[in-house]
């Protein structure tokens, strides 16, 4: 099985060792060749900063669908949304 050493942010710099299938190092050798990562390191940073994004929102879909619905969602709700994105406020 590969290994190849991938670094994490956290104050700093840390190094972590990951132990692949061959064909898993394959996938990651061919995903950086093609997409224009400089190093496998530079992938898996970035798939691990994709799934904390994908937990963040994950996170913030249940909390408001958890929470009390404060005004009925209906045609004027979303008239009066699109007005304040536009920057005019309803009367």
């Amino acid at each position: 099985m590969p290994i190849f050493a991938i670094a994490v942010m956290v104050s700093g710099m840390g190094t972590m060792n990951i132990s692949l299938p061959d064909y898993l190092k394959s996938f990651v050798d061919e995903q950086v060749a093609g997409r224009g990562y400089g190093t496998s390191s530079e992938y898996i940073r970035e798939l691990i900063r994709r799934d904390q994004d994908r937990l963040f929102l994950r996170r913030l879909l249940l909390d408001g669908a958890s929470s009390a619905q404060t005004e009925p969602v209906d045609r004027h709700y979303f008239s009066s949304l699109r007005d304040r994105a536009r920057g005019r406020h309803s009367k």
